[in-house]
């Protein structure tokens, strides 16, 4: 596990109001690290999650694009970060399936600026600073496609993408990969599966169940709810990225996973089995009663799972939480936070369907 000592001083964080970037940015700043904090702010990014740094010195917020070159150039120039950690991404597959230039736009062209910035910035370095900047790109499972019922990813695995979303995670990338090969910028990559835990966006399956179920509503699951993912908690998965930003061996991808494979419809009946305990439906029917079959996604990829073998060979990561500690825990967060769920139901978002 890595160490406070060894992270970055500084660093330039893309993303960090989104789920995932925000519990980065909310570990790191907790150890004394600064971080300047990049994001478009669309509506999966809400400063509400980061609203205990407000008076912090050591966070630097910045909202705008990662495609904005002159942008990013000035925040690379100003605050001279050790590390650039990119988490700017469209990430939900129906919002692909809907709409999928955006995530053209943002996870393809926007990462090509990035790295176009970075790379200028770091050709300015010299000596142990320009030997130890690092560009981490953080990217998905998905890109590999679909596996069978036995198997798993491993950073070989070749990619097949089957989304809009995935082919264009795949696509930055193999641009991170080559901005290493070609200009020789010292970059790592991650993929990581599932992720799940507090301050994730109502349109994920675990916060949708959890308030649909609260409310008494129908919980659509896809297909017959046999599609299998890999969980792994967002604060065991930042806590990778920090140890291969601080370890990792530059030009290399290390996959990301929890161990913690389940069927879709497990997952929402465990759900549904907690917060029975906190309190039945008004009817007093248990809340599987509500589980709704739907029609399934277009090119719905029946199973992934990840072989996080050589992240913990290389640098001594394991996930610090089981499937059963972590949901419970993410259920416990999402009843203890309710007023943060309302405050990003703002309209943007009315947990309707996508990706028909």
């Amino acid at each position: 596990m890595s160490s406070p000592s060894e992270m970055p001083a500084t660093i330039l964080v893309t993303g960090g109001a989104g789920f995932i970037g925000a519990n980065f940015v909310l570990q790191a700043v907790a150890d004394g690290h600064t971080v300047i904090n990049l994001d478009k702010l669309t509506y999966a990014g809400n400063l509400d999650t980061l609203a205990s740094l407000k008076s912090d010195p050591r966070h630097v917020f910045v909202q705008g694009d990662i495609g904005d070159r002159e942008l990013i150039a000035g925040l690379l120039t100003r605050h001279r970060p050790h590390a650039v950690v990119n988490f700017a991404a469209e990430s939900h597959v129906d919002r692909s399936i809907d709409g999928p230039a955006a995530f053209i736009e943002t996870n393809v062209v926007g990462t090509l600026g990035l790295l176009e910035s970075a790379r200028n910035y770091w050709l300015t370095l010299e000596g142990q600073a320009r030997e130890a900047f690092r560009f981490l790109h953080v990217s998905t499972d998905e890109v590999y496609g679909s596996l069978g019922a036995e198997g798993s990813f491993t950073e070989s695995t070749p990619y097949a993408p089957n989304s809009p979303y995935s082919a264009s995670k795949a696509a930055s990338d193999h641009l991170v990969r080559a901005f290493h090969h070609t200009y020789g910028l010292p970059t790592l990559t991650t993929n990581c599966s599932n992720n799940y835990g507090p301050f994730q966006f109502p349109e994920k399956l675990i916060p949708l169940i959890v308030q649909k179920a609260l409310a008494g509503e129908a919980l659509p699951v896809y297909g017959d709810g046999l599609n299998i993912r890999d969980w792994l908690h967002v604060g065991d998965h930042c806590r990778a990225i920090r140890a291969v930003l601080a370890r990792g061996r530059v030009a290399e991808t290390y996959n990301v996973g929890g161990n913690a494979e389940r069927e879709n419809i497990t997952v929402v009946r465990t759900i549904c089995g907690l917060l029975d305990q906190h309190g039945a439906l008004a009817s007093g029917k248990p809340r599987e009663s509500l589980i709704t079959f739907v029609k399934d996604r277009p090119g719905h990829d029946r199973r992934y799972a990840i072989d996080s073998s050589k992240l913990q060979r290389e640098l001594d990561w394991r996930p610090q939480e089981t499937f059963e500690s972590g949901i419970a825990a993410t259920v416990g967060w999402y009843l203890d936070n309710q007023p943060w769920v309302q405050r990003v139901l703002d309209g943007s978002y009315r947990m309707e369907r996508l990706g028909t």
